[in-house]
């Protein structure tokens, strides 16, 4: 519900805003007196909701006043929650458009307008799982000479550059021939400036615009080419269903566009004001709540209720508060903080809990920060973890170019409503159901070596452990050098200058991006480092191999708009590529004389690295140490050349003027990188996806779709089908039907999943599904995955129960077979139900234990609803997929405690009986007559009055459509 409820019963709390007086919404803050400001934040944005959609059905008075009392009912109640939105990636979203298409073609059949079958609820559909990796190609293969040796004679013929190219600065060394000598009066007088230009990216080995990459157009043709039905499917639904958007294909993946694209804070319609919230069918969706944007994922089942204007239920969750304290060392980088807290979490034992982040450390994360850490939670557990609007999101958003009057809006409505969180304010703090302290100040950056990457040493002990390592015996760390050997100096003669060589020195250092593109800040750290280095006058050695390998373009672009990629390269670490290159081995030789000094004095060379692999010899073979570090540590370990350094007592050099430079004094902190991702970084990203948006793609803008009210299913078609849902639409609900003489389809034991049930990867040649796409004309090379073709459910019935591992007690092993009792075959589940329903025979499921465990999958109910399934009959249900069946009309059984089929005598191939009253009512007691003569009775597991209204229509899909009539 997106404005004020016609007959609420909290109408008197609507208000207008201050400042603003035609701006209105509901002053939740002034319901409850106190308990309401010491409610945790992420829940009162599950009280506002309540407030605001209260129908005294779907969402009742009792429900907000639990939600208020928050306190004594956590873990106690179930309470619904109306998001403001849905977010959806396409292979949950096709079998829901699908569906409304068909509900459109029902209303119509049923003598209703088609026209006003729409999504209740906002709704973003994101075109992200279609593409498929068919060409690829590792980026480094294609370089001029990526490992040394002969060099290689360019493949592709690129055309010549019509502008000067621009040139890179050397790395001021005696001895330099490049484009600015070493004599260079802006190095001498210490002045380095770099003018960077809007310039397209240029190759690093031939100066040349880079075109979009091969690998790249063969992958989007192939992907339109494989998925063309879907996709003028999805075309045709955003061009006739309001209250959607679909994003094309090639702009980006579901969660990077919710962060950076469709994320709100506050929702204003119609000048009425809410906060804004989501659930999505991406695990990502809980990234959000590094916004103050309430969300987490769910199943499809729940997101299509959503959309169908539903809530969904949830138990009354415990907040875990943790509190962030004290300052971070300001050598650790952000991936050292969220790796941190995220390990913190996960020993703190907060599965299934909400975590909201409190305290005066919050302010020194940065929003990247927090929807990272955010985007964690699988990792710990926890539903979602929760980020209130503070001004540091403010500043963010600024920088995003969010309207400025939209702003000013937004902060005014979070105050009043008291969901803005101002660590300066004397305010009571909320009360949590236990809380978690973290000192930021106990974080401390690590590396990681020198033989194995588990191997993890404190930057303020690495002097030490190299020491010992060089004393300990030949091992997983020790290198045995005798003691009268650890301080040898071998001389080396290289480019005409002498230079010493001692056990530590570091002779590769190479900044690798590719795991860390998801916070910007480290590759940004490494930049502002180097920039702040080149300015003292510090140098890095020129016999020490230095590279910089972005993980990507975007990479080399944010170093370059922020104007650090020049200093990085007057270092040395200039970019040679976009490929997998020094943490496999594919490192140019050292020079020869360097090699020669190394093996001469058997010293213990280094290497340092921000890649993922360090083996000895891995990087070369005379380079016995590498540590794994982050991109600013191998800046810094590279111009000590060694790393037998203390940082805080030793220089890393000399700089202008003979003085002494230590690394605190080049480090850049936190607010310089914050203001520079924000500034640079952020706007550009924001910009880039707003452009995609804006433009769409030429493949998606000239794909040709229909534009009819009703979509023209195309009975060839072995992507897009009108399913069955709605074969039984009644425009008023009917009193529950008698299961008689049902037959079980299939006889289960314990911890039955939803991934033994519901379709998934790869369809088997041998399949029920591979079977019926034969038929259609399809090869095997044709059939795609049951993901992409979620909108045929033809395809789906015959994938449900298709597992491999299905164990049936019927065949006695792991096989998707049942028994066909009339006729003793045993056939694959699709073809025994298959002749049920051409008999007239109801079936059921009988099942043991946490039937339906594991994610919530929409086609675990869809599926067995096709096969004929009338009712699940199991000792115990993951509460989500009971939820589920009863959404789409399956009845969830439950034995009596203590019984089950064993207790009862119960051998599955009886026929089964089940009587329903006129009127149910939640929790009673139902009669199973068997064949043989047996009764025992079993709990209807219908929990309220909403769940037996779905029930009696048939399920949420033709409870909704059924208004239409």
């Amino acid at each position: 519900m997106d404005t004020a409820r016609p007959g609420s019963p909290y109408q008197l709390v609507i208000e207008a805003l201050t400042n603003y007086p035609q701006k209105r919404f509901y002053n939740v803050s002034k319901l409850g007196g106190t308990k309401y400001d010491v409610l945790p934040y992420s829940i009162r944005v599950l009280f506002e909701s309540s407030i605001r959609n209260c129908d005294g059905f779907l969402v009742k008075e009792t429900d907000a006043m639990n939600i208020l009392d928050w306190k004594t009912k956590q873990n106690n109640v179930e309470v619904p929650f109306c998001p403001a939105r849905v977010v959806l990636q396409d292979f949950t979203g096709i079998p829901a458009m699908v569906d409304f298409a068909a509900m459109r073609e029902a209303v119509r059949n049923a003598g209703g307008d088609p026209v006003k079958v729409n999504p209740a609820c906002p709704t973003d559909l994101t075109v992200d799982h279609s593409l498929q990796i068919d060409f690829s190609k590792c980026a480094i293969q294609n370089t001029p000479n990526p490992g040394g040796g002969e060099s290689q004679k360019p493949t592709a013929k690129l055309s010549p550059l019509k502008i000067q190219p621009r040139k890179l600065p050397c790395r001021g060394q005696t001895g330099c021939k490049g484009p600015c000598s070493a004599g260079d009066s802006s190095r001498n007088s210490g002045q380095f400036s770099a003018q960077i230009e809007n310039t397209p990216i240029l190759c690093p080995f031939h100066l040349q615009p880079v075109p979009e990459p091969e690998t790249v157009l063969k992958n989007q043709e192939m992907e339109f080419g494989r998925n063309r039905e879907r996709l003028q499917f999805f075309k045709w639904s955003s061009k006739v269903f309001k209250n959607i958007s679909i994003i094309p294909p090639e702009t980006g993946m579901a969660h990077q566009v919710n962060l950076e694209y469709l994320s709100r804070i506050v929702f204003e319609v119609k000048d009425f004001l809410y906060p804004d919230s989501v659930v999505g069918t991406d695990s990502h969706t809980t990234m959000v709540n590094g916004l103050g944007i309430l969300g987490w994922g769910v199943g499809g089942i729940e997101t299509e209720a959503v959309m169908l204007g539903m809530p969904v239920t949830l138990t009354l969750p415990e907040v875990v508060g943790c509190e962030l304290t004290g300052t971070a060392s300001p050598l650790a980088t952000s991936i050292d903080i969220v790796l941190s807290i995220t390990k913190h979490l996960r020993q703190a034992d907060v599965a299934g809990k909400f975590v909201e982040f409190f305290g005066s450390g919050v302010s020194q994360l940065s929003v990247a920060d927090r929807t990272t850490i955010a985007n964690m939670c699988p990792e710990y557990g926890a539903i979602l973890s929760f980020f209130p609007v503070d001004n540091v999101t403010l500043k963010h958003l600024k920088h995003t170019g969010f309207d400025k009057a939209k702003l000013e809006v937004m902060e005014a409505y979070l105050k009043a409503v008291k969901l803005f969180r101002n660590y300066e304010s004397s305010s009571r703090e909320p009360e949590y159901s236990q809380i978690v302290q973290i000192s930021l100040s106990s974080i401390i950056p690590y590396v990681s070596g020198p033989k194995r990457s588990q191997d993890r040493v404190a930057v303020n002990n690495m002097k030490s452990d190299f020491q010992a390592c060089l004393n300990e015996k030949t091992g997983v760390k020790g290198f045995q050098i005798a003691v009268e050997k650890q301080n040898d100096i071998v001389p080396v003669q290289y480019e005409g200058n002498e230079y010493k060589l001692s056990h530590g020195c570091i002779v590769i250092a190479a900044v690798i991006s590719c795991t860390n593109n998801c916070n910007p800040s480290v590759m940004l750290a490494a930049g502002l480092l180097a920039k702040k280095a080149v300015e003292a006058g510090l140098v890095v050695k020129p016999y020490i191999r230095t590279s910089l390998s972005p993980g990507s373009g975007m990479v080399t672009h944010y170093l370059s708009s922020s104007g650090v990629l020049p200093y990085l390269s007057k270092l040395g670490f200039e970019v040679v590529g976009y490929g997998c290159s020094t943490c496999v081995g594919n490192t140019a030789p050292l020079p020869e004389a360097i090699r020669n000094a190394i093996k001469q004095g058997d010293i213990i060379a280094c290497g340092v690295l921000s890649g993922t692999k360090n083996f000895e010899g891995r990087l070369c073979d005379c380079v016995r140490a590498n540590y794994l570090a982050s991109p600013p540590l191998v800046v810094a370990y590279a111009i000590a050349g060694t790393v037998r350094i203390d940082f805080e007592t030793e220089p890393l050099g000399t700089g202008f003027n003979g003085k002494s430079i230590y690394l605190r004094d080049i480090w850049p902190t936190r607010k310089e990188l914050h203001t520079v991702e924000e500034e640079c970084v952020i706007s550009s990203m924001f910009k880039e996806l707003k452009e995609k948006m804006e433009k769409g793609n030429k493949r998606w803008n000239s794909l040709e779709a229909p534009e009819s009210a009703l979509f023209p299913w195309d009975l060839k078609s072995t992507y897009i089908r009108c399913p069955s849902f709605f074969d039984k639409l009644a425009k008023e609900p009917v009193s529950p039907q008698a299961i008689e003489n049902a037959h079980v389809l299939l006889y289960l034991g314990d911890s039955v999943t939803t991934d033994h049930i519901s379709p998934a990867g790869s369809i088997a040649r041998s399949s029920a599904a591979a079977k019926y796409l034969t038929n259609k004309g399809l090869t095997p090379r044709e059939f795609n995955s049951y993901g992409a073709r979620r909108g045929n459910d033809a395809v789906m019935t015959r994938g449900t129960f298709a597992n491999i591992k299905l164990l049936n007690k019927f065949i006695g092993k792991p096989a998707p077979k049942t028994i066909h009792f009339p006729s003793g075959q045993t056939l694959d589940v699709f073809e025994a139900a298959e002749l049920y329903q051409k008999e007239g025979i109801p079936v059921i499921i009988l099942a043991g234990k946490k039937y339906g465990l594991g994610s919530s999958r929409d086609w675990a109910a869809k599926g067995p609803f096709l096969l004929g399934v009338k009712a699940v009959l199991a000792e115990s249900y993951e509460k989500v997929h009971k939820s589920q069946l009863i959404g789409i009309g399956i009845a969830p059984l439950q034995f009596l405690p203590g019984e089950n089929p064993n207790t009862l005598g119960l051998t599955g191939r009886e026929q089964f009986s089940i009587l329903f009253p006129p009127e149910l009512s939640p929790g009673m007691t139902l009669d199973i007559k068997t064949s043989t003569g047996k009764v025992f009775s079993v709990i209807a597991l219908f929990e309220n009055d909403v769940e037996i209204t779905l029930y009696k229509y048939g399920g949420s899909l033709n409870f909704v459509a059924q208004r239409f009539l």
